[in-house]
């Protein structure tokens, strides 16, 4: 195995980032998307909601990305996620896909006890097994290329079980999450191809069931050390730095973004 230079791990620039769950105005997958886009990276948008991803691209592109491409997908459905990255892979123009960031997810806030097996497995279907299925199909061809990032969303709820709003179904995708980037991380390495987590608390989107406002936005502000809610743009940074060219030496972590909920 040949040491990998700056001028290997460069390339990432100019390859296509997928990001899933990028329509929702306020959804962290649109926050990285236009993060992605003000550097300049090539995205394909993926989400089930075709109407907010025309709106996203329109908004990547406004953002500065030179080549924005768009697919619907069920992530819970492998065939679906085959299609839609076929798609992106046959667009013409498109660059090879050197990143995957996996936004797409769903909360559940539903009591333990009053849980069916249908409402676990479809949260565990879309924030884990959704994961998995992309993960899975881009993976070849970074492989193939020998580079690739591939980064996916957690929560604190997958290290302190939750109860902000969701409970233990998701705590439990959000901590299988982290299993399969850890797995995975350990499976490619050496290879070019890095996997992280990120464990986000708090942000101030509209995941928990609408938009934090009033009494419900100061319990949540008070509760956080920091003093505010974190915001998707700062997500998206820190998502720029794990696709980006400098982040070919982290692999296989998850990246606490809690404004100093859970420490250590």
């Amino acid at each position: 195995m040949s040491e990998r230079s700056a001028a290997d791990e460069a390339r990432i620039a100019d390859l296509t980032c997928v990001v899933t769950g990028a329509a929702s105005e306020r959804g962290i997958g649109r926050g990285v998307a236009l993060a992605l886009a003000r550097e300049g990276r090539p995205l394909a948008l993926l989400d089930l909601d075709q109407a907010g991803l025309a709106t996203a691209a329109d908004a990547a592109r406004t953002a500065g990305s030179p080549h924005v491409v768009t697919a619907r997908v069920d992530v819970a459905d492998e065939a679906s996620v085959d299609a839609a990255v076929s798609a992106v892979e046959q667009e013409p123009g498109a660059p090879a896909i050197g990143a995957l960031v996996c936004c797409a997810g769903i909360a559940n806030p539903t009591p333990f006890l009053e849980m069916t097996s249908e409402n676990f497995l479809r949260t565990l279907s879309i924030n884990t097994l959704g994961t998995f299925h992309l993960a899975q199909r881009v993976l070849p061809g970074m492989l193939e290329q020998g580079l690739g990032r591939i980064v996916a969303m957690s929560s604190t709820a997958a290290q302190d079980g939750g109860g902000n709003f969701s409970t233990s179904a998701y705590a439990a995708s959000k901590a299988g999450v982290e299993g399969l980037i850890r797995g995975l991380a350990k499976e490619v390495a050496g290879t070019g191809v890095t996997t992280a987590a990120i464990a986000p608390a708090n942000i101030d989107t509209d995941i928990m069931g609408g938009r934090l406002e009033g009494e419900r936005r100061e319990e949540f502000v008070a509760r956080t050390p920091v003093g505010r809610l974190g915001t998707t743009e700062e997500l998206g940074e820190l998502v720029s730095f794990l696709v980006g060219p400098h982040g070919g030496f982290t692999t296989g972590a998850t990246y606490n973004l809690n404004g100093g909920l859970r420490v250590g």
